[in-house]
């Protein structure tokens, strides 16, 4: 499915979705989001330890959303606005990515990249398909009832992108593998080698950084190299007593050249 020609990103959705991209990758950035929240990246520029630059960051979420004052309100769609907060979309994202919650990520990555999912418990080949539908149906039943979630992804992503930038100096790009049973959710373009292959990944997808790990999610591994400019979140970029998601990176997708692992 064809990129969208307009997103809030500080490049274009086809430059974003390119193999080019991906080999030469550029900083993403969502507009205004880092100037609107200067006081946080100053915070955390000050602070040297990894873990109190986790709990600050989601101090200021919690102030800056009123996610703690859920259960002052008084009336119920009230409190459950607060409390359906940017972690029950991540922990919902790593139960299942084809969830409501997965619709509502995979909907915020359309929205500010300007790339469509193509899988959302079924491929989606245009946005005019039932597919297409039925995914915009469970994006705005996870949406509903929620206190600005996208803002919320927002500050997210560029926490996610100033943390890996300190904990990579001078890293591109990450080594990740994704267990697969088939190539149902992604488009092959073309084939490389025996197995090697050119992908078209879903708008968001999960990856490990644990090649063991990722034999538990597939009979076959895909590995890839992934710009540190695509990754949304990690799992240990929050203490462990807010998310427990170590070894699990969400990232955007768009074209991928991947190495195909089989056991034996």
């Amino acid at each position: 499915m064809e990129a969208s020609p307009m997103n809030l990103c500080n490049l274009p959705p086809w430059a974003i979705a390119s193999r080019h991209f991906n080999a030469h990758p550029q900083s993403l950035e969502i507009q205004g989001v880092r100037q609107a929240n200067r006081l946080l990246f100053e915070r955390l520029a000050a602070l040297d330890n990894p873990i109190e630059r986790g709990a600050q960051f989601h101090d200021y979420m919690d102030v800056t959303f009123q996610l703690h004052q859920w259960a002052q309100e008084t009336s119920a769609k009230g409190r459950k606005s607060l409390k359906n907060s940017y972690l029950r979309f991540l922990r919902g994202w790593m139960f299942d990515a084809n969830s409501l919650e997965g619709a509502v990520l995979k909907g915020w990555v359309e929205s500010r990249f300007g790339l469509p999912p193509t899988f959302h418990r079924e491929p989606i080949r245009d946005i005019h398909s039932e597919a297409y539908y039925l995914y915009m149906i469970d994006r705005m039943k996870g949406s509903a009832r929620t206190s600005a979630i996208n803002s919320q992804f927002d500050v997210l992503f560029e926490f996610a992108q100033t943390e890996l930038g300190r904990r990579h100096p001078g890293i591109s790009h990450l080594t990740l593998y994704r267990g697969i049973n088939d190539f149902d959710e992604h488009m092959v373009l073309e084939q490389l080698g025996k197995h090697d292959y050119l992908l078209r990944l879903n708008n968001l997808n999960s990856f490990t950084n644990d090649f063991e790990r990722a034999w538990e999610f597939g009979s076959k591994v895909m590995r890839t190299e992934v710009p540190l400019a695509k990754i949304v979140f990690q799992g240990d970029l929050l203490p462990s007593s807010l998310l427990k998601g170590e070894g699990e990176l969400m990232v955007i997708g768009g074209e991928y050249q991947v190495k195909v692992l089989t056991g034996g």
